[in-house]
C-alpha cells in the first residue's frame, strides 16, 4: 500500500505544469545603491565584463524529477491531489534523501560544457528552500553528504563542483536560500505552514528566531571558510527580510508579508562574509541597498537599457531543475537573449539541472555546444563590453569597448529569415573612411552610410550556419555617435 502511495505521489506531481514557478519568481528591484568598498568595487567590475554564466539547480528535486523545493509550499498556485494530505507529501519530500545516490557525478563535465558555451561565472545552488544542503554542513544532517553518498569521496558535492569550474577559469557563486522549509526555526511544526514566510510569530517567539539566525549565519560562514575562493554570495528567498524594506513594490508581488520582521541581520553576514572572501559581491535578490550589489530580474528582461549592474537569470529548459521531457530553447533564441540583455547592460545566466544520478541531459550538452559556436567566434563583441547611450535599432544591438574606441553592432537573424545580401541599422554610424569587419571571419565588407542609415553588404555563405544566428561587425564609430 505504502509503495503505491508514493507512485500515486509521483505521477501527481511530475504533472505539475512548470509555469506554476513563475509564482516564485523574484521580480527586480527598482532602487540601486553602488557598493562603497574599493574591493568591492573592483570585482563587480571583473564580473560585469564576464556577461555569460551558469547556474545549476540540483537538489532532491532531482529524484523524480519535479519542480524545485516550491511543492512544499501551501500556497494556492501548488496543485496538489487532495486526497493526498500535505503532511504527507512533505514526509515523502523530505524522505527523498534516502534516495539521492547521484554516483555518476562528475563535475569536470559541466563545467568543460559551460566553459565551451562561452560561459565565465558560475552560481551553484549550495541550498534551496527545501533545506537539503548541497554541501557537508556540520550543522545540519540534512545534506548530500550525509545520506547514502555519504561514503563517496565526492560527497562534499559543493567542494567539487567548486574546484571543477575554478579549474576551467570561472568566477564562482554559491547561491543560498535564506529560507529553510526543514528547520525547526523556520517551519515550526507546531503550526501549520501556510505558506513561504517563516510559520511562527517572531515577536512572540524570539529565541527560537535568533536561533534560525545563527543556523544561517553558520552554514553561510561554512561556505565562505571551507570552500576556497568565492566571488559571489547569491542569496535567494527575498520575502525573508528586514520589515522596513517591505515596500509598495513587494507587496506588488502578491505574496502574503507577515506583521513582523525576517530580519537574519545581513550587515553581520556581510562582514563574516566578506572578512573570509574579500571584496565578496553580496546578491541579496530584490532587497535594495548595500548588500545587492547587482540586480537579478528572473525570466524576464528590462525593457529598457539599466545603467547600473544587472544579471538576467534564465532557465535553459522550462524548469530550473531537471525534469523529464524538458524542452530546452534552441541556440538562436539564447544568443539572441544574450545579446540583448548585454546591449542593455546586463549578464545573462542561464540555468541548467543535472539529474539525479549526477549526469546532465544530452540535450543540454548540445545546446551549449551550439551557442559555443556563436560565442567562439563572435564573443569580441559581448564579452569586456559597455552599454552605447543608443543601444538598439530593430534586429541590431549594439555594445562598445570599455574604453569607447570601438562599436560593435550584432544583428540577430530571424530562424526563417531567408539568405540576404544586405542589412541596415539606423544610427551609432561608422566613422568615414574606416573599416567595418565582420567578427566571425575577420574579414572586412562593405558599407555606405545615408543619414544615419548604415548598410552593410554582405558576404554569401552566411545564413543557415549555426554560428551565424547573429552577424557581429566591429567598427570605430563616428565621433556624434
Amino acid at each position: 500500500m505504502k509503495k503505491v502511495v508514493t507512485i500515486v505521489i509521483l505521477l501527481v506531481f511530475l504533472c505539475i505544469k512548470l509555469n506554476a514557478q513563475e509564482n516564485g519568481v523574484h521580480q527586480q528591484s527598482t532602487v540601486y545603491e553602488w557598493p562603497k568598498d574599493m574591493l568591492v568595487k573592483h570585482k563587480l567590475d571583473n564580473w560585469q565584463d564576464k556577461k555569460f554564466g551558469m547556474i545549476i539547480h540540483w537538489g532532491l528535486y532531482a529524484v523524480p524529477g519535479i519542480m524545485e523545493s516550491w511543492t512544499l509550499c501551501s500556497e494556492d498556485w501548488i496543485d496538489r491531489d487532495s486526497t493526498i494530505s500535505y503532511d504527507a507529501y512533505k514526509k515523502w519530500y523530505w524522505g527523498l534523501n534516502k534516495q539521492f545516490n547521484p554516483i555518476k557525478f562528475e563535475p569536470g563535465q559541466w563545467a568543460r560544457a559551460g566553459k565551451k558555451a562561452g560561459m565565465k561565472y558560475l552560481v551553484f545552488t549550495t541550498k534551496h528552500h527545501d533545506g537539503f544542503a548541497m554541501f557537508d554542513t556540520k550543522v545540519s544532517d540534512f545534506s548530500i553528504a550525509k545520506g547514502p553518498f555519504s561514503t563517496n569521496p565526492k560527497a562534499d558535492v559543493a567542494k567539487y563542483v567548486f574546484d571543477a569550474f575554478r579549474k576551467e577559469g570561472f568566477m564562482i557563486g554559491a547561491y543560498f536560500s535564506k529560507p529553510d522549509w526543514h528547520s525547526q526555526y523556520y517551519w515550526w511544526s507546531k503550526y501549520a505552514t501556510a505558506d513561504r514566510n517563516n510559520n511562527y510569530d517572531i515577536r512572540k517567539y524570539p529565541w527560537r528566531w535568533n536561533q534560525f539566525k545563527n543556523f544561517a549565519f553558520s552554514q553561510i560562514g561554512e561556505l565562505m571558510h571551507n570552500y576556497g575562493s568565492i566571488d559571489i554570495l547569491w542569496l535567494d528567498g527575498g520575502w525573508v527580510r528586514p520589515l522596513e524594506t517591505v515596500n509598495a513594490e513587494v507587496l506588488s508581488w502578491g505574496a502574503n508579508i507577515p506583521k513582523w520582521s525576517q530580519d537574519i541581520d545581513m550587515p553581520k553576514i556581510a562582514s563574516m562574509a566578506r572578512k573570509a572572501q574579500p571584496g565578496l559581491l553580496m546578491v541579496d535578490r530584490t532587497v535594495h541597498g548595500e548588500f545587492e550589489n547587482y540586480q537579478t530580474p528572473e525570466q524576464k528582461i528590462p525593457d529598457a537599457q539599466l545603467s547600473h549592474p544587472w544579471e538576467s537569470c534564465m532557465t535553459l529548459g522550462g524548469a530550473w531543475g531537471f525534469v523529464p521531457n524538458d524542452q530546452y530553447k534552441p541556440a538562436g533564441i539564447v544568443v539572441h537573449k544574450l545579446v540583448e540583455i548585454v546591449a542593455k547592460g546586463g549578464s545573462l545566466l542561464l540555468g541548467i539541472g543535472p539529474k539525479a544520478d549526477g549526469t546532465l541531459p544530452d540535450e543540454v550538452f548540445n545546446r551549449l555546444k551550439d551557442i559555443g559556436a556563436w560565442t567562439a567566434l563572435n564573443g569580441k563583441a559581448i564579452y569586456n563590453t559597455r552599454i552605447t547611450k543608443n543601444y538598439n535599432s530593430g534586429q541590431t544591438w549594439f555594445t562598445q569597448s570599455k574604453d569607447g574606441k570601438t562599436r560593435y553592432a550584432i544583428y540577430c537573424l530571424n530562424t526563417d529569415e531567408k539568405p540576404m545580401r544586405s542589412i541596415s541599422w539606423q544610427g551609432n554610424s561608422p566613422a568615414k573612411g574606416t573599416p567595418v569587419t565582420l567578427i566571425s571571419t575577420g574579414k572586412k565588407v562593405d558599407w555606405k552610410d545615408v543619414n544615419g542609415k548604415t548598410t552593410i553588404e554582405l558576404p554569401e555563405g552566411l545564413s543557415g550556419d549555426k554560428a551565424n544566428i547573429a552577424l557581429a561587425f566591429e567598427f570605430m564609430p563616428d565621433a556624434e555617435n
